[in-house]
């Protein structure tokens, strides 16, 4: 995907986000997924950070459907982000990472609980 400005955006998050640890997952539009979701969905350290990423000087042309999906994720106190420089994105993680976790987090062990309650039928 490097041949494009935006492309090495993309591949210098997905180095960063794999040298890091952080599980992160880039969703594909084929036309059955969102139209505007961001570009990368990550967990780091037990936040959610959504990032879209544009090409060098971009960082501005977002779409409207973009914005809503930008939007929607920071009403959820989740992150969400456009960045066209990994430097951007590093700063911000980093900054999660100092916050307290959110009330919601599920630890390991009550997960095949909430799970199998989340299965039954009354």
């Amino acid at each position: 995907m490097a041949n494009t400005a935006e492309g090495r955006v993309k591949d210098a998050v997905k180095k960063y986000l794999t040298a890091l640890g952080a599980y992160w997952y880039m969703p594909v539009s084929n036309g059955m997924g969102r139209v505007g979701c961001p570009d990368f969905l990550i967990c780091y350290k037990g936040r959610f950070v959504a990032c879209e990423t544009k090409a060098p000087g971009k960082r501005h042309n977002t779409t409207p459907n973009q914005d809503r999906e930008i939007e929607w994720i920071q009403r959820a106190d989740g992150v969400a982000l456009v960045v066209d420089d990994v430097e951007q994105l590093k700063e911000v993680l980093e900054d999660a990472a100092q916050r307290p976790r959110s009330q919601g987090s599920v630890q390991q062990g009550e997960q095949g609980a909430r799970s199998r309650q989340g299965a039954r039928v009354a």
